[in-house]
């Protein structure tokens, strides 16, 4: 028996470190397609970029290790079963469940791993990101700025640039749009200037040079105004880029950014305030059901009655407030554990379905683990969005795709184990490159 695992731990290793690594490098080269253009050319050391990307791996590593359990898995026991080791295997008297009980134990292992891994590393790989980039738009507010792009500073205020510099804060071919007041609207132009922040960073600052503000009034007639300038200076507030100072450089940590004890007693304190604010719901309603109940209202009663009924709608506004806030964490909470339990329910998936397939090719088992994770990746992004407006319960929202496909998984689980099912993908090799269709056919293997 020993031998036998550690032959199905050999055929269902090396699939797994060859889709652990090649799943990484399809994040990171989406990764870099996407932000690579807003990092080069502006003017940042490529050490800072390299430390950026390797922050970045993190959530890589959290998304690629349970998508490569269901390929590794499904190439494993497509290998076995297309070269009728299976069928040996069972002939012998060895179940597809002691088949799969080694590869099981294993993804036991691997949660356990990544479960450590989204707690004490992936926290402080995000807050980590967070602080390097808060630095890096400290340093150069035009990382933002894409030239020829429309780019929202603060509500009301719009920036077009036609050109940015790689290593000043310089700006050139300027068109500002504000939209701030409702009977005045201003378009203000500029051949040159410079973006920065101030000293607190809680202002955005745009020094124009040689320009021109195109005002136009509201004021039962439109009125139109053209002003001339050699210098203007506009300050914004800069809240919406989160940079106000935050002493020594210091950022506070968002619920992605927490490990699970933190979160839990946060969970703890939000909850203690909203049971306080629902005493003081019930106290409320109660005040106005005996003020109400009287037969005649005194003139002070009666005064005090729009008063206890906005103080009991703010107390319901807090309420939830407090409700909604607790639910963001503990949707975090669940998902660093529901995410890594994937490994140990794709077992189940990928095993019935790798025998039904009889193919070991890694561009079948990679169409049938992109299908899988898909779905599995949906349900947990549409649950998650449920949880935070409060329609579902947090626990329920990261585990309701391992629910669905464990359950699905279990049942193929039970009628592979006990019946010959086998299903023909052939149709999809038309879909699959020619690099990746590596296996011989069965025939082959028995013909040597």
């Amino acid at each position: 028996m020993v031998i036998l695992w550690r032959h199905i731990l050999r055929t269902h290793s090396g699939p797994f470190v060859f889709s652990v690594f090649l799943l990484m490098g399809i994040f990171l080269l989406q990764f870099l397609m996407k932000y690579l253009d807003q990092l080069a050319g502006k003017g940042l050391s490529a050490l800072t970029i390299l430390e950026l990307i390797v922050l970045n791996l993190a959530w890589m590593v959290v998304l690629a290790v349970p998508m490569a359990v269901l390929i590794a898995t499904l190439m494993a026991f497509g290998k076995l079963s297309s070269t009728n080791e299976v069928t040996a295997f069972r002939a012998s008297g060895i179940s597809l469940y002691r088949m799969l009980l080694p590869v099981f134990l294993a993804s036991i292992g691997i949660c356990y791993i990544m479960i450590v891994f989204n707690n004490d590393i992936l926290p402080d790989a995000n807050h980590r990101t967070k602080i390097l980039t808060t630095q890096i738009s400290r340093k150069k507010p035009t990382l933002t700025i894409v030239p020829g792009m429309f780019i929202p500073l603060v509500e009301g205020h719009t920036l077009l640039v036609k050109k940015t510099y790689e290593y000043s804060n310089d700006l050139e071919g300027i068109l500002i749009f504000d939209t701030s007041k409702p009977n005045h609207t201003a378009i203000v132009t500029a051949h040159h200037g410079t973006i920065s922040f101030s000293a607190d960073y809680r202002k955005l600052v745009l020094d124009l040079r040689s320009g021109e503000i195109h005002q136009q009034y509201l004021k039962g007639k439109e009125e139109y105004r053209i002003i001339k300038y050699k210098k203007h200076r506009i300050t914004l507030n800069a809240e919406a880029f989160n940079l106000q100072s935050l002493g020594e450089g210091m950022v506070s940590r968002g619920d992605r950014e927490l490990d699970v004890q933190t979160m839990q007693q946060r969970v703890d304190s939000l909850r203690v305030l909203q049971r306080q604010a629902e005493e003081r719901i019930q106290l409320t309603r109660a005040t106005i059901a005996s003020i109400t109940k009287t037969d005649s209202l005194s003139q002070q009663h009666s005064s005090q009655l729009p008063i206890l009924r906005a103080t009991l709608q703010n107390d319901q506004f807090i309420a939830h407030l407090y409700d909604l806030e607790a639910r963001k964490y503990l949707v975090e909470i669940h998902k660093k554990y529901a995410i890594p339990f994937a490994c140990i329910v794709f077992v189940f998936i990928g095993g019935p379905l790798g025998i039904m397939a009889r193919r070991g090719t890694f561009g079948i088992s990679a169409s049938l683990s992109l299908g899988f994770f898909t779905l599995y990746w949906a349900c947990l992004r549409g649950g998650e969005v449920l949880a935070d407006r409060g329609l579902i319960d947090p626990w329920l929202s990261m585990w309701f795709a391992n629910i669905i496909l464990g359950i699905l998984g279990l049942y193929l689980t039970y009628r592979v184990a006990h019946e010959n099912v086998l299903i023909d993908w052939t149709f999809l090799t038309k879909y699959i490159p020619k690099s990746w269709r590596t296996e011989q056919s069965p025939e082959s293997h028995e013909a040597h």
